[in-house]
């Protein structure tokens, strides 16, 4: 084999072998990114029951109800959609009604969202562009942040 062909066999070579690290790292990193859907979003479609998602939005004023000391229900809204809430545990210190709050679980049988773990955002000064894009879209963003 010429020294020629031989260059050109380890660059073709190296980049199958790169080629092959980007898919896999991409692939992997698909797999387990965690995104989080506003009520709307969960309205317009059809999730599995069984699989764990994340919901985010406000908590709904006059919605929260503590049933016993560590079972909650609440709704979480966007201004057009709400979902009912049920948790069993221990909430965030900053968790309240019309605070933000990203919500981790399921749907049970009668589309009441089961959570298995409740975030509550510390501080509604930042917000991604897109995010404040929709609220705005709701007009949620102008009611409170005038």
């Amino acid at each position: 084999m010429s020294l020629r062909l031989q260059k050109l066999l380890l660059i073709l070579l190296t980049i199958v072998i790169i080629f092959s690290a980007i898919l896999l790292i991409l692939y992997n990193t698909k797999e387990n990114v965690s995104f989080f859907y506003t009520p709307s979003e969960i309205n317009k479609s059809d999730m599995a029951s069984d699989k764990i998602i994340r919901i985010g939005g406000f908590v709904e004023n006059n919605s929260f109800n503590k049933i016993s000391s560590s079972l909650f229900k609440f709704r979480i809204t966007d201004e057009k959609a709400s979902i009912l809430v049920t948790y069993n545990g221990i909430l965030p210190d900053l968790f309240r009604e019309g605070q933000g709050a990203v919500i981790e679980g399921f749907f049970e049988e009668n589309n009441i969202f089961k959570a298995t773990e409740v975030f509550a955002k510390h501080d509604e000064n930042y917000v991604p562009a897109t995010i404040k894009d929709d609220l705005k879209d709701t007009g949620y963003w102008n009611k409170k942040y005038k």
